[in-house]
């Protein structure tokens, strides 16, 4: 029984802590834009991996 006083509480702080951080990630936006970070792999990128001053003068 006395293991009860302390589960208790612990469990109802670790509920609070748990619904704090849920809170906290729904108002930052976690969960706005749930498609477009899935689809944006899939697209190339336009720009040159290659720095400026690595490219050859007739490139320029």
């Amino acid at each position: 029984m006395d293991i009860l006083r302390l589960l208790l509480p612990v469990s109802a702080l670790l509920l609070l802590i748990g619904g704090g951080l849920f809170w906290w990630t729904v108002r930052s936006g976690q969960y706005d834009d749930l498609d477009s970070p899935a689809h944006r792999i899939l697209f190339d990128d336009d720009d040159d991996m290659i720095p400026n001053d690595h490219k050859s003068k007739r490139d320029r």
